[in-house]
């Protein structure tokens, strides 16, 4: 069984070059955090080892993790063994040394005397044909280890925990991890799964504008993109200045300088505002926005929104129109009719890049657009529970173990919500089947310690930076942490750890990156 290809995040936003350019710096410092991390925990976690460079490297890469914001943000390439040359890369600001040659003339680097180790070790510990990575960590083993950690007060007076070898499958390891507890953030894996699932990788999502006959009416109809952007640079999401420009090409072409504007956001029902009520955290939903309604710059995290992000997305559209020479009155709600001619479209980059940003910066616009679209596209009522509906149907259609979890939405900013840590590893090993490539930007999405989204300021200085990818989850009292490491006998486990009732959330937080950093430098075979 081969490992398919992990596709990275391959938006092309500035901060994606800067921290690129800024992590190169840094690898050097990266030299294995986690033998320093093993060395601190001694005295509470039996069973650890140092970790060797070599090992988490050739591991992560080899099962398609990028270990760093250089790999999860260019776009390649591959080299002939199915290693990122990037990851190459990486290897040598680590150390000037190397294992097996590999090198099939993929054009990086040639600093160091040899090239990073190849990838067979950790392809066997996958299901390769090769047998050089030991067998997967014990329940006793992994008990050992994460026992004393998961019994920290920090993590309040409820915690659960699990841990899966992605390989095969199997159940390592578990405290609780049937109960289903508030999972937070850690809601996006499922909703990244089930909108990959219900529509596939490859799928985009269209805004476009439409003519009524005899009337001048133009309706700018809302897709449910919320990564359409008014900004100048579209940086490779859709525009919605191009959309004006395509439009109003269409219009002169028909002799047609002045039209009343109107906007479309049927695509949806129900409320608008999430029961959280009005929050930094997100917009109102809607399938007409522009930069998710945000008043700032801003790309990521909490801002200031419009308090109709349908109609702030059409003014915007009106005074691109008014620079191309066409008149608009002021825009106003209506539905576009079967009759209405579309003039012009632009469509999103694919469904896995739109998951990779979800996930990165645990980005809740995107989570409930995505909510609603699996309803769409299930034909089930696209409102908040329609989504969550839509959501846990299309897990239990994949055999995931769905009993006692509750989606209401999609992002996890809803306390309701209901999750297992059986659910949330279950789901990353199915995001890492080769019988299911179309979930692989699951894996890819997810943050990288100590570099990328939000894990971008944990498990520094002396965490698992580098090696554990995981989506964390915040709100007041509820602490969570889901994702993948490589451990030490090169073998990829899923973990999920879930947290309540926790009353600091930077202890919180603190002792679970301890927890994975121990997974992480276990060699439990």
């Amino acid at each position: 069984m081969v490992v398919p290809e992990l596709r990275p995040w391959r938006a092309a936003r500035p901060h994606v070059t800067r921290l690129g350019n800024a992590v190169r710096p840094r690898l050097a410092a990266a030299r294995p955090q986690l033998a320093r991390a093993a060395s601190a925990m001694k005295p509470q976690v039996k069973r650890l080892t140092t970790v060797k460079t070599w090992q988490y490297t050739t591991g992560a890469a080899t099962a398609g993790l990028a270990l760093t914001a250089v790999v999860v943000t260019a776009a390649g390439p591959w080299d002939s063994t199915g290693q990122r040359t990037a990851e190459r890369d990486r290897a040598v600001a680590l150390e000037h040394t190397g294992g097996a040659d590999h090198d099939r003339g993929s054009g990086t680097t040639g600093a160091a005397p040899e090239p990073a180790p190849s990838a067979s070790s950790v392809l066997a510990g996958l299901g390769g044909a090769t047998n050089t990575v030991k067998s997967a960590p014990s329940g006793a083993a992994l008990s050992d280890v994460l026992g004393p950690l998961l019994k920290d007060g920090a993590l309040g007076s409820r915690r659960t925990a699990a841990v899966v070898d992605v390989a095969t499958g199997k159940h390592l390891y578990g405290l609780g991890a049937g109960t289903a507890l508030t999972p937070a953030s850690t809601t996006k894996i499922a909703t990244a799964v089930a909108a990959l699932s219900a529509m596939g990788p490859d799928h985009r999502l269209t805004t476009r504008t439409a003519l009524e006959p005899g009337t001048h009416e133009l309706v700018l109809v809302g897709g449910g993109d919320p990564t359409l952007t008014a900004r100048k640079d579209a940086e490779g999401w859709a525009s919605l200045r191009d959309l004006a420009a395509r439009t109003a090409k269409a219009l002169k072409k028909d002799g047609v300088r002045k039209v009343t504007l109107s906007y479309d956001t049927t695509l949806y029902a129900g409320s608008a505002l999430h029961p959280i009520g009005v929050d930094a955290n997100l917009a109102l939903v809607s399938p007409l926005m522009a930069d998710e309604a945000r008043t700032d710059d801003s790309t990521s995290g909490t801002a200031v929104r419009a308090p109709d992000p349908a109609d702030d997305a059409a003014r915007k559209f009106a005074a691109f129109l008014a620079d191309d020479g066409i008149e608009t009155t002021s825009p106003g709600p209506s539905k576009a009719t079967d009759r209405a001619e579309t003039l012009a479209e632009v469509s999103s980059p694919p469904l896995s890049t739109l998951v990779e940003r979800m996930l990165t910066n645990s980005d809740n616009d995107i989570a409930e657009a995505l909510a609603r679209q699996t309803a769409v596209a299930t034909k089930v009522r696209a409102d908040f529970d329609g989504g969550g509906k839509a959501i846990r149907a299309q897990l239990k259609k994949l055999q995931l173990p769905v009993s006692g979890v509750s989606f209401k939405d999609g992002s996890g900013l809803n306390r309701e919500d209901r999750l297992t840590a059986d659910l949330l590893t279950a789901l990353l090993a199915k995001a890492g089947d080769p019988d299911h490539p179309e979930l692989r930007p699951v894996l890819t999405g997810l943050p990288v310690a100590g570099f990328t989204g939000t894990l971008t300021t944990r498990y520094t200085p002396d965490g698992a930076a580098g090696v554990v990818r995981a989506k964390t989850g915040t709100l007041t009292g509820v602490n969570t942490l889901a994702g993948t490491v490589v451990d030490q006998d090169g073998r990829l486990l899923a973990f999920a750890f879930l947290a309540s009732d926790t009353a600091s959330k930077d202890a919180a937080q603190a002792a679970l990156d301890r927890a994975a950093t121990a997974l992480a430098a276990c060699g439990c075979g």
